[in-house]
């Protein structure tokens, strides 16, 4: 070892490492600093999702569908992301894009694929399936080991709580319509109408307030926006 680098290696010793408060106020210092850069831009930048043609924020309805997947923990079976593989489009269809994503906070990309992937799953079964499926998947899919969710056709979710969420998300620049703000139980009450009576069309009564028509209308609305603008731009590059 030459004399300089024992000469450094001797002062960073002296000076830093034999002395322990001092180190310890140096460490603070430094991630405090390097917090603050990583914060303060979160709060003080004029942020927002940008709008995208097409592309629009998740119905009251479909909120309360969504809060449900995620406390039910829907996202560590199944993803929400098609990749731009021949083997994923043929089964799930068209790859992803970003802009679909601008609106879901947080998102619900998965990591795993115990079941399949639901971003395209909107409109792909008819809503007397969802509802059958959530009872008891293996009535609908044979042999498939996802569980039984019997409490969501019990459970009823809270247009306050719906509210509160819906609210927070126009708050953070989701461009809601103000008549949708000024009356987010009855925009709830209306799609949830709509989504019983096509149940009953198939000889199945449940209440418009319960859980299972929140997550049912939820899951018909993955992938459908932007569908036009995917299929244009498939058609040209063809």
């Amino acid at each position: 070892m030459s004399d300089t680098q024992h000469t450094q290696e001797h002062w960073h010793r002296r000076v830093l490492e034999n002395k322990g408060g001092l180190f310890a106020v140096l460490s603070v210092a430094a991630i405090a600093v390097g917090s603050m850069v990583e914060l303060v831009p979160m709060f003080t930048v004029d942020y927002a999702p940008e709008e995208v043609v097409g592309i629009h924020p998740y119905t009251p309805l479909e909120v309360a569908g969504r809060d449900i997947y995620v406390r039910e923990g829907c996202y560590l079976c199944h993803s929400q992301w098609v990749r731009p593989f021949r083997s994923e489009t043929l089964r799930y269809g068209t790859w992803s894009r970003a802009e679909e994503y601008v609106y879901d906070r947080p998102f619900q990309l998965g990591s795993r694929r115990i079941g399949p992937d639901l971003h395209r799953v909107g409109g792909k079964y008819n809503n007397a399936w969802h509802y059958e499926h959530m009872r008891n998947p293996r009535s609908t899919s044979p042999g498939s080991i996802m569980p039984n969710y019997p409490w969501l056709y019990e459970w009823s979710y809270d247009p306050a709580d719906v509210a509160a969420s819906v609210n927070t998300l126009a708050t953070l620049g989701h461009p809601y319509a103000d008549d949708v703000l000024a009356d987010i139980p009855g925009a709830i009450r209306a799609q949830a109408d709509d989504v019983v009576a096509d149940l009953k069309a198939s000889n199945i009564e449940v209440e418009p307030d319960k859980e299972i028509v929140a997550v049912i209308a939820y899951l018909q609305r993955l992938g459908l926006d932007g569908r036009a603008k995917v299929a244009a731009a498939e058609g040209g590059a063809k």
